[in-house]
């Protein structure tokens, strides 16, 4: 039976690397800050269309990951590489169709989506300096995939870390023009992270060769691009990069809904916007784990077992949100004030992190037991959970911030939605749905 102290042991390191990853989104929204409100409403939107795009090569590792925990419980081990490898052909060629669709389309989309013409031009400009960053980011999924499913996530921390690092150091210096380089703002920020990337790539291409055995997982079979493969782990993998594309786009239309209240307002969002994925940081690590240790014990036999474990998960996910959202209830302008030095933005910001710190909350449970569903390897049902979610929360976003164009927090309150409905439907599928026997 999987401990508490074995769950920490997995999920830390995926914990640290997100905490590491979001420092770049930390960075870019308190450098930007300080730069101008047209551009962190426009880094919002700009990074909100990379984000949706980049969810459909993250959905295809999600599920790319739960067919190698499966092989990893399975100890098919030497099945588990021609899996990664077909999915980075399958993933840079996504990468490059997305990267050029960008280029040639991303004006006319953005003018359907923004009202204010400074900034559409803003983040016009960011995205073209910001998507040939799917070519680094869409292989990087694969190698997070890899190591998490065969629950050697240590390396996660030192990737994400050397991102942090370059990323930050590179928006000192080009967004403010310090040390001799030119004084870029925006653009200087989305340079910045597709560099980090590149980075991120060249560790994971060193540390794999150096430390893994290669031949024990069929590293070291590269062959022609293999269909029937393929379409085994998209059989698994669809469903959750339509699930993640549908979601982030969902969240992208609460974007578009603020915009449309106001400027200030957009701003207030994209400051919330950047704790609120801070706070997420430690429930998604746990959930991630979540996914590949459900995998990993119905491959070994023990279907038994999967259910405590998705209460031992729960519990700890609780304990961990309930202090987070103590505490960011307790500091809210001290903590404000790392992403802007204009008082009132701060106090314009307030009201959005109580209602974030609640609904953060649900998230604590209702992700793990999301997760749980995807882990089980029914993605097609996990899909259903979350259309059906996302139709609420899109219908409340529409009439409070279009219809009736209601303060930011109110908008906020669509999170709380959000993940109670998903608590719902995903516990009702862990009690009634039939899992146990599902193969992939």
């Amino acid at each position: 039976m999987v401990n508490s102290r074995s769950i920490w042991r997995i999920s830390y390191p995926v914990f640290l690397s997100l905490l590491a990853q979001n420092i770049i989104n930390v960075t870019d929204t308190a450098f930007l800050g300080r730069v101008g409100e047209v551009e962190l409403g426009a880094s919002a939107l700009g990074g909100l269309y990379y984000i949706c795009a980049f969810t459909i090569a993250f959905g295809f590792s999600t599920g790319s990951q739960i067919v190698i925990a499966r092989r990893n419980g399975e100890r098919e081990h030497g099945k588990i590489g021609p899996v990664m490898i077909q999915g980075i052909f399958f993933l840079f060629a996504l990468a490059a169709m997305l990267f050029s669709f960008t280029r040639l389309f991303s004006t006319d989309i953005m003018r359907f989506l923004i009202s204010s013409d400074t900034v559409l031009d803003a983040t016009v400009g960011f995205l073209n300096w910001r998507v040939p960053g799917f070519f680094f980011s869409f292989v990087n999924v694969m190698f997070r995939a890899f190591f998490v499913g065969i629950t050697r996530t240590k390396v996660l921390t030192l990737n994400a870390f050397l991102m942090a690092i370059v990323n930050i150091i590179l928006d000192y210096l080009l967004i403010f023009g310090h040390a001799g380089f030119p004084e870029m703002g925006l653009k200087g920020a989305a340079i910045a992270s597709v560099i980090a990337e590149a980075a991120s790539v060249l560790f994971f291409l060193i540390y794999t060769r150096m430390t893994v055995d290669v031949r024990k997982y069929g590293l070291n079979r590269f062959r022609s691009f293999d269909f029937g493969l393929l379409k085994r782990v998209l059989n698994i993998s669809v469903f959750t990069m339509l699930q993640y594309f549908i979601s982030m786009s969902t969240f992208m239309f609460f974007f578009i809904a603020v915009e449309r209240i106001g400027q200030r307002e957009l701003a207030v969002a994209n400051i919330v916007r950047s704790i609120y994925i801070l706070m997420y940081i430690p429930v998604n690590a746990l959930s991630t784990t979540t996914s590949s240790l459900v995998s990993n014990t119905i491959g070994a036999g023990e279907i038994h077992r999967v259910i405590p474990l998705v209460k031992k998960i729960t519990r700890l996910s609780f304990i961990i949100m309930a202090l987070f959202s103590a505490l960011i209830c307790l500091m809210p302008e001290t903590i404000l004030s790392v992403y802007t030095n204009d008082a009132t933005l701060i106090a314009d910001s307030v009201k959005s992190i109580y209602v974030i710190a609640g609904a953060m909350i649900i998230c604590a449970t209702s992700s793990i037991c999301f997760n749980a569903v995807s882990g089980t390897g029914n993605t097609r049902s996990a899909l259903l959970i979350e259309l059906l979610t996302l139709i609420l929360y899109c219908v409340y976003v529409y009439l409070a911030g279009m219809q009736f164009k209601l303060p930011v927090h109110i908008c906020f309150a669509s999170e709380v939605i959000y993940y109670t409905s998903l608590l719902a439907l995903s516990a009702l599928y862990l009690h009634k749905g039939k899992w146990q026997n599902r193969k992939i």
